[in-house]
């Protein structure tokens, strides 16, 4: 028995961080009863192609973005690793220092959960956290659609979020999240076209763009 309150980890590439992102971390805090949210800007991820802002920038972006919500945190070891990095090996040295028994949940999205299979050690995984799988409110997993290693782990994983209070590891936790069609790609193009990028980033995030001129 665990009995203390989870940390979320939610990674990414953050380019930029948009308010999708912001208000995922929030229903993931409230939804699966976490202590706090730690985020883990990507600095080189091995599965993505060549990103085109630069790891401090990004990192820079995060800080500022959740500058005002003390339930978050930043986390920088990937971002200033200057080396491809596999989430196995952060959850596992995040681990080593938290100690063996505080809970860990891994915020995922479904689209970033049907990929899972193709991540590096992704069954290690499941000894080093618990998967806090957002979905669309109403709208169920397609198991059928997963790879069957990846939807056999689903059928016999699955708990509800006050499991993950009870041991560090291990299961699958679901939760509804509000569906924001915002995303990166899009901001990216819209700040390209000298468009307005406002309410879609938080302003200190806007700011930060305009004064490195980034995208």
């Amino acid at each position: 028995m665990s009995d203390q309150a989870p940390l979320g980890v939610f990674g990414g590439t953050f380019d930029p961080v948009h308010v999708a992102h912001l208000r995922l971390a929030e229903e993931a805090r409230e939804a699966l009863g976490l202590a706090r949210v730690r985020w883990l800007p990507a600095g080189l991820p091995w599965h993505r192609d060549a990103l085109r802002t630069a790891p401090e920038h990004r990192l820079a972006m995060v800080q500022a973005a959740v500058a005002g919500n003390p339930a978050f945190e930043v986390d920088a070891r990937e971002a200033v690793a200057h080396a491809p990095g596999y989430t196995v090996d952060t959850l596992a040295a995040l681990r080593a220092e938290l100690g063996d028994d505080l809970p860990l949940v891994l915020i995922l999205g479904a689209d970033a959960f049907a990929r899972l299979h193709t991540w590096h050690r992704w069954q290690a995984l499941f000894g080093l956290a618990h998967i806090g799988l957002a979905t669309r409110a109403g709208q169920a997993v397609d198991a059928s659609a997963l790879e069957p290693a990846l939807a056999a782990e689903l059928q016999a994983r699955s708990r509800d979020a006050a499991h993950l209070r009870t041991a560090p590891a291990g299961a699958i936790v679901r939760f509804d999240m509000t569906p924001l069609a915002v995303s990166a790609t899009d901001i990216r193009a819209r700040l390209a076209r000298g468009e307005s990028g406002r309410y879609l980033l938080p302003d200190a995030v806007l700011e930060y763009i305009r004064r490195h001129r980034l995208y």
